[in-house]
């Protein structure tokens, strides 16, 4: 049984009201991948770019990433 990380991108964004177009922005990083990073697509992500998240969104590792055991329910 395999899990999954999530992230919460869409809800940090919420609470800095922040548009996904000005945190790419901040972070330098197309709103292509940033896509794929909120839908969960993303393979890998360097811990250089978890820092800019975290810097651009004012929060933690933790605020942005939760692990997923299979076929546990959403949020």
């Amino acid at each position: 049984m395999e899990g999954e990380i999530i992230f919460n991108i869409d809800v940090m964004l919420a609470k800095r009201k922040m548009s996904v177009t000005e945190l790419s922005e901040q972070v330098g990083i197309t709103m292509a991948n940033l896509s794929v990073l909120k839908n969960g697509k993303a393979k890998a992500l360097k811990v250089s770019t978890l820092a800019k998240l975290c810097r651009a969104l004012h929060c933690q590792p933790g605020d942005l990433l939760e692990y997923r055991e299979e076929g546990e329910a959403g949020e």
